[in-house]
């Protein structure tokens, strides 16, 4: 036998071991491809998922599904997917409640926002904005303050679910004035919006793009967005700023798949994703919604998902919520 036969057989054996891998990314996709949304159906984080599976759909030539498995401040939907195979058929709507609060409120959280996932596009991001029921009597923050002092107990204010951003928002804007709030959390903003407007809470805190229809239809009255300046879309509506509040916070919502995505996987969907909300269609729907979409190579949005974990992780300290 020769001696080079074993060496020869052992470089077959590794090529062959590695074939399955490449084939799998070779072949995708295969099949339909799932978006699993962590909220329930009619949110921004939904919302988003539906304009990028429609355009994900038309380039991948594979149907391009949404499915909502809220609970658990999206970390049940999230679950899932880090628990998925990484064959690029599964993957997530990340988010900030997701992957940059929860890891600070759950304190038995089975997943790393970071080391579970193969982190792939920012889709959109966009600032929050607070309406009320059109029969509240609140106009503005000052009226909102004065009608939380005056009430035992102060008011009960909405957002889609406890840990979201909305929800620290109201937290941090209650710390800063010595103000009290009874937060109601939703399965998502879509059935925290219908209990708004049917007078059921008088207000809740909302991302921007599952608020607009609403706001345009004048069925709610937003009276502040969190943004650093008045948003192009909705002039009329002032920053908590202008109103002496200094609080400015911006939700994003991203494509994520399960660690150990195959390169050429992340890759292609990168480059489609990045396609689908660079069109002028694109620009001009979230425009409307009132978002942004988003600019990142896979890197960077890894690393900005690890600097959203570090910096919101003191705010979830400072309000004293957990969750078990």
């Amino acid at each position: 036998m020769s001696r080079g036969l074993p060496r020869r057989l052992l470089m077959l054996g590794a090529a062959a071991a590695a074939v399955p891998g490449q084939v799998r990314a070779q072949a995708w996709p295969n099949g339909p491809v799932r978006i699993v949304v962590p909220f329930a159906p009619g949110g921004s984080t939904d919302l988003s998922a539906r304009f990028l599976a429609e355009g994900l759909s038309q380039r991948l030539g594979v149907s391009v599904v949404v499915e909502n498995r809220p609970g658990a401040g999206a970390t049940t939907g999230s679950q899932l997917v880090a628990d998925s195979a990484p064959d690029g058929q599964t993957l997530v709507m990340s988010n900030i409640a997701s992957h940059a609060i929860s890891p600070s409120l759950y304190r038995n959280l089975r997943y790393d926002p970071v080391r579970s996932f193969t982190h792939i596009a920012m889709v959109i991001t966009n600032p929050s904005v607070w309406v009320v029921n059109r029969d509240s009597g609140i106009r503005n923050l000052r009226d909102l303050v004065a009608q939380a002092r005056e009430r035992r107990g102060g008011l009960d204010m909405a957002s889609s679910g406890s840990g979201s951003s909305n929800h620290l928002l109201i937290v941090r804007f209650s710390q800063m004035n010595g103000i009290e709030f009874t937060h109601v959390p939703f399965r998502g903003a879509g059935p925290a919006m219908t209990a708004v407007i049917a007078g059921q809470v008088p207000m809740m805190s909302d991302s921007l793009p599952s608020a607009a229809g609403h706001i345009r239809q004048g069925s709610v009255r937003a009276i502040a967005m969190s943004s650093a300046e008045r948003h192009p879309s909705f002039p009329e509506v002032p920053t908590f700023r202008e109103q002496g509040f200094d609080l400015v916070s911006t939700s994003w919502f991203a494509l994520s798949g399960p660690a150990g995505l195959p390169p050429a996987i992340t890759e292609r969907l990168h480059r489609e994703t990045m396609a689908v909300v660079g069109t002028p269609e694109a620009r001009a729907r979230f425009a409307e919604l009132g978002g942004s979409p988003g600019d990142m190579t896979p890197q960077e949005f890894t690393a900005f998902v690890a600097e959203e974990v570090a910096r919101w992780a003191p705010v979830v300290r400072a309000s004293g919520a957990t969750v078990d």
